[in-house]
């Protein structure tokens, strides 16, 4: 039997996104299918305004509705801190606690050699030039909350060696040092940020420790 054309396209569409593998991708196709027309019109709908209407803040660089974005733009949020994280997926984690007050940095990847992705290709030199741009004065802190992987520590060395360097810089200029803390290890090592609980990136947060 020959499956439909708009059947297979849909299909190789949904093989394409990650962890999604051929069963799963006919499983969700067959799905759709006894779905009412209109719902499938509004699904089709949110997928082509997912670019449209969200931008990258250009400060921090997770995923809003404007630029800058909310945080970034909030007068409330303490600008001495900022949170270096590898996914907006991680800010979304963070503030669910409600717990952390300061802005955030979105490298949106971590250093990975085996997928031949360096810190070029990641938004480690965006970073450097925040903190060493007109508001540095304003940032006595970040802290590196990559996800504790072998990747994720290896960027996280890799971003403290170059602060370290920029630090000192700044304190032979008479400015504060600047304290580079790494988050503690109430998280598990291999996990991510997202699908850890709110009490575990709570207690992340609070032992955080100099790097």
């Amino acid at each position: 039997m020959k499956i439909p054309k708009a059947i297979q396209n849909l299909i190789e569409s949904f093989e394409k996104l990650p962890g999604i593998g051929p069963k799963t991708a006919q499983r969700l196709t067959f799905y759709l299918l006894h779905v009412p027309q209109y719902e499938l019109d509004g699904f089709a709908s949110s997928l082509q305004n997912l670019k449209k209407n969200t931008v990258l803040c250009s400060t921090c660089f997770t995923i809003g509705e404007n630029n800058p974005c909310e945080i970034c733009s909030d007068p409330n949020r303490d600008k001495s801190i900022v949170c270096v994280v590898e996914q907006p997926l991680d800010v979304l984690a963070l503030e669910k606690n409600g717990k952390y007050k300061g802005l955030y940095h979105v490298l949106h990847g971590k250093i990975d050699p085996l997928n031949n992705i360096g810190p070029d290709e990641i938004y480690i030199k965006q970073l450097l030039d925040r903190i060493s741009g007109n508001h540095s004065s304003e940032i006595r802190e970040i802290i590196l909350a990559t996800n504790p992987t072998m990747e994720g520590e290896a960027t996280a060395m890799y971003i403290a060696k170059q602060l370290k360097v920029s630090s000192s810089a700044k304190a032979s200029e008479g400015q504060a040092k600047l304290k580079i803390t790494r988050i503690g290890r109430g998280l598990p090592t291999g996990a991510d940020l997202e699908y850890a609980d709110e009490l575990t990136l709570q207690r992340a947060m609070e032992g955080r420790r100099e790097y």
